[in-house]
């Protein structure tokens, strides 16, 4: 029971975090990039083994990794922000 538990957890930490990450490369990129579509398979056809990002029709698509890695570090540097500005 308690892998099952883990295992949706980790789920929804894995969609909340690519999901902010597509936001994130959205707002920083100025809608120029996006991210991969969440059910697509456009990562495995188009991109090299284990990239974060690829060109297809002159845009960038970041894959699911990528948008992964990219929520992570919103995060992060959200948590250092808070941590500097607690200090002050």
């Amino acid at each position: 029971m308690e892998e099952l538990l883990s295992f949706i957890s980790w789920i929804f930490i894995e969609v909340a975090l690519i999901g902010t990450g597509r936001l994130a490369v959205r707002a920083v990129s100025l809608g120029r990039w996006r991210g991969e579509h969440l059910g697509g398979r456009e990562g495995r056809v188009f991109a090299p083994a284990g990239a974060l990002s690829f060109r297809q029709n002159g845009a960038r698509v970041v894959t699911r990794a990528g948008l992964l890695l990219a929520g992570l570090a919103f995060y992060l540097a959200i948590g250092v922000l808070a941590l500097a500005l607690s200090n002050v």
